[in-house]
């Protein structure tokens, strides 16, 4: 059994390498990292020139497309048996792995989210935009809940994990962070439930690098209603 694990990176000169660090001492099983960079203007790609090829894969954008471009362009290149979405900052911890990995696994699932608020004990806000943006997904997750008959707490969360078999039946159009309604409502649409695990988060601010903002939320409405009734 492996793990492919896709990282989009754009512009994690100061996280980058921490975030290797943390997934290579995931031991439990096997595992290859993609990454993929979305045309980083920082030194997030001179960080990612030199690690060593035998150990990463690793492939560059030659102009910024989005979060969903650099999942799609990382998909094309998964040898694993389950696929997993991990950002390239700190808020989500890879000691993860196995609460996410362990349903599909064990056959119980074919596809598990990482919950950010099934256990509130297990994340870290370091601002008010933080509670803000918590609060806002809250209300995305009730409306992609309503429109794909789903029961989820965070549709929106980037801890999502896939049968490689499941991911590779699902044709991916969004660039931008509409990936995440874009995939939850094509998965729904198969009929399939996805099942939700708690995992720990440390929610940082825009100073540090935040990049999602109000206006992908609105586009992710849209994107939630094009899916389900006219695509």
């Amino acid at each position: 059994m492996k793990l492919s694990i896709i990282i989009p990176v754009y512009n994690e000169q100061n996280t980058i390498l921490q975030i290797l660090e943390k997934i290579n001492n995931i031991n439990f099983i096997k595992k290859e990292i993609i990454i993929v960079d979305d045309c980083s203007n920082d030194k997030t790609i001179d960080h990612l020139k030199k690690l060593s090829k035998k150990d990463y894969k690793i492939y560059y954008h030659d102009i910024n497309l989005g979060k969903g471009a650099a999942i799609q362009t990382g998909k094309k290149f998964i040898t694993g048996d389950i696929v997993i979405i991990q950002d390239a900052d700190l808020e989500y911890d890879p000691k993860d792995y196995k609460l996410l990995v362990q349903p599909i696994v064990s056959g119980k699932a074919e596809v598990v989210y990482g919950s950010r608020v099934l256990d509130k004990r297990r994340y870290s806000l370091k601002s008010f935009s933080s509670i803000y943006r918590i609060f806002f997904n809250h209300l995305l997750t009730i409306f992609s809940n309503v429109m794909n008959n789903q029961n989820l707490t965070d549709a929106h969360t980037c801890y999502k994990t896939f049968s490689t078999e499941l991911f590779n039946s699902i044709d991916l159009n969004e660039n931008d962070f509409s990936f995440c309604p874009e995939i939850t409502t094509k998965i729904a649409k198969k009929g399939i439930r996805i099942k939700e695990v708690p995992i720990e988060y440390y929610g940082r601010s825009y100073k540090e690098g935040k990049k999602i903002n109000i206006l992908d939320g609105f586009k992710a409405l849209f994107t939630i209603i094009r899916y389900r009734f006219l695509k």
